[in-house]
């Protein structure tokens, strides 16, 4: 197997973080659907933007001669860590807050791994990523937003003296 730089690395792992985006969203609309419908529009539109995000993503590791492969190996093996942390958050007592929740912490690692790539490219100076990465970068900032405020939304219905 082709040895990768750390450029091409962080490539599989951005890659890998979009795949397990789609089954962390399509999760948390299990969790939202009946008790929260008016979220699930939102993750929805995340569900799309991580399915065209690892095309993209896919597209470009294709243009890394003779790395594809090994760039996408690394990708199952970051949506199999990916898998993991969600099996072990949301288990079956899990709510929509619970979802969110997670939500919020996976967006914020693709907001970080976005930005270390962005860093990266910086030296690299390759010019598909840095397209990329300015077209990647801001939808990432705003799923982390969106998250966020939903879950914040979601906090404050609940009664803080329930017990859990």
């Amino acid at each position: 197997m082709a040895e990768l730089t750390k450029l091409e690395s962080k490539l599989g792992e951005v890659t890998g973080l979009a795949m397990a985006a789609q089954a962390a969203t399509k999760k948390v609309v299990s969790l939202a659907k009946e008790e929260h419908p008016e979220v699930v529009s939102r993750l929805e539109k995340m569900l799309e933007e991580a399915a065209e995000t690892e095309r993209r993503c896919t597209e470009l590791a294709g243009t890394f001669d003779g790395k594809k492969t090994a760039i996408l190996e690394e990708a199952q093996a970051t949506k199999s860590k990916g898998a993991d942390m969600m099996s072990t958050y949301l288990d079956e007592d899990a709510d929509a807050l619970d979802g969110f929740e997670f939500l919020t912490m996976a967006e914020a690692g693709e907001v970080g791994h976005w930005s270390v790539l962005r860093t990266l490219n910086e030296k690299a100076g390759s010019t598909q990523v840095r397209e990329l990465v300015d077209w990647a970068l801001p939808i990432q900032r705003g799923h982390f937003a969106g998250v966020t405020e939903t879950s914040l939304n979601l906090a404050a219905e609940e009664d803080p003296h329930e017990t859990a």
